[in-house]
């Protein structure tokens, strides 16, 4: 190992960085956290420290730690699929950062809530799509027998919400049959609120229980970001779903998704809902996770994620932003669902009880 404070003289696939630690074959547990924490303490905040490491564990764990501590990932690239890899990690001031836009909220409890998505295809293709729907995919949609089962299992189990989500469920012919299927739940669906207007999709919105939630996106107060981000159009569109859907009697929600921390751009939205009439408890603000089609944002894995289980036709997942994410797959079937659920609280048990175990004391005087 050696820290270099000419990184230019070395090879350097970052480009200009402040200062360059290598950390050899060194994890973060074994002594490489303390050297780019010193390292990063030397830096004033903007500068860039670079960071070269020729240990696997380093490519998960090390974004896990700018998450953690705020700091910026600038640059992530590897020299090969073995590596060694590379990263540019910008600090940011802490005693700058202003309360997140993002929403926040608790550990809900395993077995209260279950996602399922519904359908993969999608009338959009967003630029951030954790689930890499579009209207190119395969629709690979959620069986509705299935469904059921899994829906009464759930109930036995004590299970109280459901969030049915895609893709664009509307476009699963479907939909209503799964919705019902969860009748005596807390229910949710997410949409973008574009396919629903007319035709059998109205129907199936119709034909809804009213005390159905709609959970629709807009990401932003003017169309600029929103149709950037999902297409030219698209904002205007969801608008008028959010009007039809409150107009027919429904519960919306509005959620929208960030790239980046965006105080004006956050604030700019809640002023439009106040004027909407959206209540504030029917609001989320959610930042994009580097999941799917998105190349950047927020760096999610089984150590900085708590858990949603959530169902595919294919598969049972941790969270519903990791539906791509092999890593993060439970179950290759979304039956039975307690196994699903005892793999999700046996994993909690291990990670608590690591977080909890402490440091060894260890005597020398």
């Amino acid at each position: 190992m050696v820290e270099l404070t000419a990184p230019e003289q070395e090879p350097n696939p970052l480009g200009e960085v402040h200062t360059l630690v290598d950390g050899g074959d060194m994890d973060c547990g074994s002594g490489l956290l303390l050297l780019i924490t010193r390292a990063m303490r030397r830096l004033t905040p903007g500068q860039v420290l670079g960071v070269r490491s020729a240990e696997p564990s380093v490519a998960t764990d090390l974004p896990a730690w700018a998450d953690l501590v705020g700091h910026e990932i600038v640059t992530e690239t590897a020299e090969s699929a073995e590596g060694p890899w590379w990263f540019a990690v910008r600090k940011v001031d802490q005693t700058a950062r202003a309360a997140t836009v993002f929403s926040q909220g608790e550990r809900t409890p395993v077995g209260r809530r279950i996602w399922i998505y519904t359908n993969f295809n999608c009338n959009l293709a967003c630029d951030y799509c954790c689930a890499e729907s579009s209207p190119k995919v395969p629709a690979r949609r959620f069986d509705p027998a299935i469904a059921t089962t899994v829906l009464d299992e759930f109930v036995s189990q004590g299970g109280r919400e459901v969030f049915f989500t895609g893709g664009e469920p509307f476009m699963h012919p479907q939909l209503g049959v799964l919705v019902e299927a969860a009748a005596g739940l807390d229910r949710t669906i997410l949409t973008n609120g574009m396919v629903f207007a007319k035709g059998t999709r109205r129907e199936i919105l119709e034909n809804l229980d009213r005390d159905v939630v709609l959970q629709i996106s807009l990401d932003s107060a003017t169309p600029e970001l929103h149709d950037r981000q999902r297409g030219a159009g698209s904002w205007s569109r969801a608008l008028d779903g959010i009007e039809l859907a409150r107009s027919l009697g429904f519960r919306v929600r509005v959620a929208a998704t960030l790239y980046d921390e965006d105080p004006e751009e956050a604030d700019a939205l809640h002023r439009r809902l106040d004027e909407s009439g959206i209540a504030a408890s029917d609001r989320v603000i959610r930042p994009v996770a580097q999941e799917g089609f998105a190349t950047t944002g927020m760096h999610v894995s089984l150590e900085n994620l708590e858990p949603e289980p959530t169902l595919t036709a294919d598969g049972a997942w941790w969270h519903p932003v990791a539906v791509t994410n092999p890593h993060l797959r439970i179950a290759g079937a979304p039956l039975p669902l307690a196994e699903v659920f005892g793999v999700v609280r046996d994993t909690l048990a291990v990670q608590d009880a690591a977080a909890q175990s402490g440091r060894e004391v260890f005597r020398c005087a």
